[in-house]
């Protein structure tokens, strides 16, 4: 249901000060700020907003920019904001970024349930900055931000409801209705409840701060992590963060059925909150009814290091007949397939075997060369249904392979990576061998992905870093050196 939002205050107002040195001949300088021209003093920030979406649809995309109309620099570590919304139908919401030139890795978000809710503004997106993110002097702006909030159950969303939503602004515009905070006081903007800043655009004077808890420290350098927080395969943030969806042509397993519909991002293990990524193959037993998935980094992105996934390998199908010839498979591979350093460590769990051995059973393999299939490689019998802390690291000559803390595989330097590799996760049938059993589904999960460059670590020590990333809201991490 949609309502009628209260006209904006003032109008919009460039106000340009002209300071003239003290010194004849001294020169003069012209600063801009972004002034309500209702206001006796500029704020020490503005809030300016765009929407790319409509008032329906599956995301709502709202663009924020912050200006500084201070007189002095902002740390942008103590720059806290927040866009309200209403959820509907009392669903769980997530959001992600798409693109900002302060790096996506620098900001950090919350969707948090308002303490003092009122109709349209039950909850809020809030928005923050990780240390290092940069300062902005006198007149600066951190130009665009974009950003993605969305159900987890990819419901309809009617953004109508939402306070902060404005179908008009879709250029940018001065909001108000987008709060900003500064060491946690309240400097620009009006909230639900109808607080607002101090005359001058600084705090109440005796108010305690209500956003802005310390900022976490900056990202971590070498480091790519992912907690696949994304709206569905089609997310523009998936090509920003640097990853694809296949949908090419190939193998393994039956050639050219790899299709995007297979790839999905469902809420986690509680099934309300944190998302995981959902990779499902399917057949009736023909090759005209296959799909298999893959997810995989568009460019080499792991070398020297350690690669950590959780991830929820299935021993039998979500649906239909068992004894297919599955393979669940986290490994990493040269991006050129005839490369002369040509590198792949894998991780192929078989929960019915595959190409005449019996499951279930997970294969550890380090591959030289593929086209003389020069590898080298060991397997395991066990049953590996549920989540599982999956290890790779390359360090110091060796490759080792470990499963919740145990170490499976150790291979030395002939088999270890020559040169960089993507990352992928993968969902595929190895035959066909049951037909006229009916439709079957098999699903994969990832829960999270963290690589570190150059050195060695534990899972669990991997485990403890996204823990402390998801408590400071972030979500996505890219600190690698780019090529």
């Amino acid at each position: 249901m949609s309502r009628r939002k209260p006209p904006r205050r003032g109008r919009k107002a460039l106000i340009s000060l002209l300071v003239t040195g003290a010194l004849a001949g001294a020169g003069a300088a012209l600063w801009f700020l972004w002034w309500p021209s209702d206001d006796t003093a500029p704020s020490a920030l503005t809030v300016r907003y765009r929407t790319g979406a409509p008032a329906t649809g599956a995301v709502a995309r709202p663009w924020l920019e912050v200006v500084n109309t201070s007189d002095k620099a902002v740390d942008l570590s103590d720059v806290t904001l927040r866009y309200y919304y209403s959820a509907d139908d009392g669903s769980v919401y997530a959001s992600n970024c798409v693109q900002t030139s302060l790096g996506c890795s620098h900001v950090t978000q919350k969707t948090v349930t308002a303490h003092d809710a009122v109709p349209h503004a039950d909850h809020y997106l809030e928005v923050g900055f990780r240390q290092a993110t940069g300062t902005l002097a006198p007149g600066g702006s951190t130009k665009g931000i974009g950003l993605q909030l969305y159900r987890v159950d990819h419901g309809r969303l009617d953004q109508d409801n939402d306070h902060s939503f404005d179908a008009g602004d879709t250029t940018y515009t001065p909001s108000k209705r987008v709060t900003a905070y500064l060491g946690g006081a309240l400097v620009w903007g009006e909230e639900p409840n109808g607080e607002t800043p101090a005359p001058g655009g600084s705090a109440a004077p005796g108010r305690a701060a209500v956003a802005g808890a310390p900022a976490p420290p900056a990202p971590p350098k070498g480091v790519l992590f992912d907690d696949f927080d994304y709206s569905g395969p089609g997310d523009p943030a998936l090509a920003a963060h640097g990853w694809v969806v296949r949908t090419g042509e190939g193998g393994p397993g039956i050639k050219d059925t790899w299709s995007k519909d297979g790839v999905s991002f469902p809420a986690g293990e509680d099934a309300t909150t944190a998302q995981v990524l959902q990779l499902r193959a399917e057949t009736d037993g023909t090759a005209k009814g296959t799909r298999q998935s893959e997810f995989h980094r568009a460019r080499g992105t792991v070398f020297e290091g350690t690669l950590v996934a959780r991830v929820h390998l299935d021993d039998k199908p979500t649906s239909g007949r068992d004894g297919d010839h599955i393979a669940e498979s986290f490994f990493t591979i040269s991006p050129d397939h005839t490369s002369k350093k040509y590198s792949e460590l894998d991780y192929e769990y078989l929960p019915n075997g595959g190409w005449g051995a019996y499951g279930p059973r997970l294969d550890t393999t380090s591959w030289r060369d593929s086209a003389t299939n020069d590898r080298v490689t060991k397997s395991r019998i066990t049953k590996l249904g549920g989540w599982h802390t999956m290890v790779i690291t390359t360090h110091g000559g060796r490759t080792t392979y470990s499963l919740d803390g145990r170490e499976l595989f150790t291979n030395g330097s002939k088999y270890s990576p020559r040169e960089p590799m993507t990352v992928n996760f993968s969902t595929w049938f190895i035959d066909l061998p049951f037909r006229g059993a009916g439709a079957r589904t098999w699903d994969m999960k990832v829960d999270w992905l963290y690589y570190q460059a150059d050195r060695a670590m534990s899972g669990e020590d991997a485990r403890k870093a996204v823990a402390g990333l998801t408590a400071d809201g972030t979500h996505y991490v890219d600190t690698l050196t780019k090529p």
